[in-house]
């Protein structure tokens, strides 16, 4: 493919990567004059009308997200039966290729990288997009950047790991939630339960759950609880386990409220803000260049029997605070000890905070806000303020998109604090049968579109096999489905390509003719008589020079004739014994040229 130019606009390049929905190729664009990622659909997905609606749906959705840490989506279409996106071209490596050089990383490093992508997700999320396959080779690491890709259109990319099936299982089962793995609906808590999968394996470089097959790893990710990181590395904190068992909870309920809530805790680790169980702040010696270095070192003052005595290192070179050498300890307890002391920190803060609020422990109730009418977004906004969180969330076919129709509770129901609420979204019209208008004139082929509820746009062609005004293609295809109301864009032949017939008077008649047939034209040739011009030569064409024609039209040359003459010849032979010799003369008369 490598000379292959898409709508006439992205030349490939060369191919970069293979995954299990599509290649992604080095592509120019020639418009804009800039290096772009071609992500090109597998035939077996272009062929699939539901998977390609789908495609377009998310690809329009993912577009919408401008932010430093998403890669961004500059284009999409179809090109003769095939579908692709254009994104942001970043050079770099995936993190998968990270983990895998240069892993296990260090806690400090691996919290710093987290917080780029929750801060990406979180963004995502607040504008109604949830990424569904948050994994390492997702996430792209060029000179200090975080970028995140394939947002709203990530499928698993590797056959052995995929379980997905339209409507009910999207990702890759190594990064399952819970929810995903039993095909309930996700939210944005999918994806904080994912990305804990991914801190988990930056830092011990390998996954929580392994098995022989997707459906094995699925099973771990409802029934098991995974083993601590630091169990694979010694090396890692117990606040980073701890960071990293949250995210990765069973029960939604459980995780980080959302991604910034995630971020901000992995920046807080990262910068040294966090406690451990004696209240004591973890000590972070910040290299130059800050954490994207990849020696950055984080001291932690951990618990034991002194200030110092106990000492972790979260990356870089060992450094111990306090002693020189540190007396031996045992591991299994101190993660116990400092587990048990967060949880009763966490049980006191709970107690405290739900005094705070008037309370009385489990029987304080709050009243159901008003949700009907508001975005998702405020919604969702709006049951976190109130004490509540938000329940499951069903799909129905209403416009506008993105609405809530529904609550239950309804509004102003008094109900216990943390209580779920449900909520009925609208997403849209159902989409309709996009008419079939190819080979049609461009007038019905409009009334036929409009009549059926879509909106016309046109784009002109130059075609020398489809006549003037008559639509030679269409976007989105016929028989396909779209959104009322959405745009179908027409390709119209505007017939064959006109070109100037070019100056040749005065040449020879060869050479004219060659002449015009570079141009594109067909030639005839006529003779006339001419007083001015020699014999031979082109006297003018017909149309004449400059005159505008469709390529392939015929342009007579006219030529002058030849001067008329009247040749004699005598021969004379003269035959002797040894020689016989023959002589002529030729006698030539002109005629002169007429009035």
């Amino acid at each position: 493919m490598s000379a292959q130019v898409f709508t006439g606009r992205y030349q490939i390049t060369r191919k970069v990567a293979r995954g299990g929905m599509a290649e992604v190729y080095l592509a120019q664009d020639l418009l804009l004059e800039r290096p772009v990622a071609l992500k090109v659909l597998f035939p077996e997905f272009s062929s699939d009308r539901s998977f390609v609606e789908r495609f377009r749906r998310e690809a329009r959705a993912a577009a919408n997200l401008n932010h430093a840490n998403i890669v961004s989506i500059y284009d999409w279409g179809e090109d003769d039966g095939t579908y692709f996106i254009v994104m942001e071209y970043v050079d770099g490596a995936t993190l998968r290729e990270v983990i895998n050089t240069d892993g296990p990383l260090p806690a400090a490093e691996a919290a710093h990288i987290g917080g780029e992508i929750a801060g990406a997700l979180h963004f995502a999320h607040l504008h109604g997009v949830i990424h569904r396959d948050v994994k390492p080779g997702n996430v792209i690491l060029s000179r200090g950047q975080v970028k995140v890709t394939d947002f709203g259109i990530a499928r698993g990319t590797d056959p052995a790991e995929s379980l997905t099936q339209t409507g009910a299982v999207m990702g890759t089962a190594t990064y399952f939630s819970p929810e995903q793995a039993q095909g309930h609906n996700v939210d944005p808590r999918s994806d904080v339960y994912s990305l804990g999968v991914v801190l988990y394996e930056m830092v011990t470089k390998r996954p929580p759950f392994t098995g022989d097959s997707p459906l094995s790893i699925a099973y771990q990710h409802v029934r098991e609880e995974p083993a601590p990181p630091s169990d694979h590395n010694p090396d890692v904190p117990p606040l980073f386990d701890a960071l990293v068992l949250k995210a990765m909870a069973k029960d939604r309920a459980d995780r980080h409220a959302n991604a910034d809530e995630l971020r901000e805790d992995l920046i807080a680790f990262s910068q040294g803000r966090l406690y451990d169980s004696r209240s004591q702040p973890v000590a972070v010696v910040t290299p130059p260049g800050g954490y994207a270095a990849a020696d950055a070192t984080m001291v932690s003052a951990l618990s034991g029997n002194g200030a110092g005595d106990d000492t972790r290192i979260a990356g870089g070179p060992r450094t111990m605070v306090g002693h020189s050498s540190p007396p031996p300890r045992n591991r299994t307890g101190t993660y116990i000890v400092v587990l048990a002391a967060l949880l009763a920190l966490l049980a006191g803060l709970l107690f405290l905070l739900s005094r705070e609020l008037g309370g009385g422990g489990t029987g304080t109730q709050v009243a159901v806000p008003e949700l009907r009418n508001k975005t998702v977004a405020d919604a969702r906004a709006a049951i976190e303020e109130a004490g509540l969180k938000v329940g499951q969330i069903t799909e129905e076919v209403s416009e506008p998109a993105g609405r809530v129709l529904g609550q239950d509770p309804p509004a102003a129901q008094r109900v216990d604090r943390g209580s779920a609420v449900a909520l009925r979204v609208s997403v849209g019209a159902a989409p309709a049968p996009v008419p079939n208008v190819v080979n049609q004139q461009i007038d019905t082929a409009t009334t036929t579109l409009e009549d059926a509820g879509f909106v016309v746009a046109t784009a002109f062609e130059t075609s020398t096999r489809v006549a003037r005004d008559v639509v030679i293609r269409q976007d989105p295809a016929g028989g396909s489905e779209a959104k009322k109301g959405s745009t179908v864009t027409l390709t119209v032949s505007s017939g064959p390509e006109e070109v100037r017939v070019p100056e040749v008077r005065g040449r020879e008649a060869g050479d004219a003719a060659f002449t015009l047939g570079q141009a594109g034209f067909r030639t005839v040739q006529r003779i006339e008589s001419s007083d001015d011009v020699p014999a031979g030569r082109v006297i003018r064409t017909d149309p004449g020079t400059g005159t505008s024609l469709p390529r392939g039209s015929t342009v007579a040359i006219v030529v002058a004739a030849p001067t008329a003459t009247t040749t004699t010849t005598e021969v004379t032979t003269t035959t002797t014994p040894d020689v016989t010799t023959t002589s002529s003369s030729t006698t030539s008369t002109s005629k002169p040229p007429k009035d």
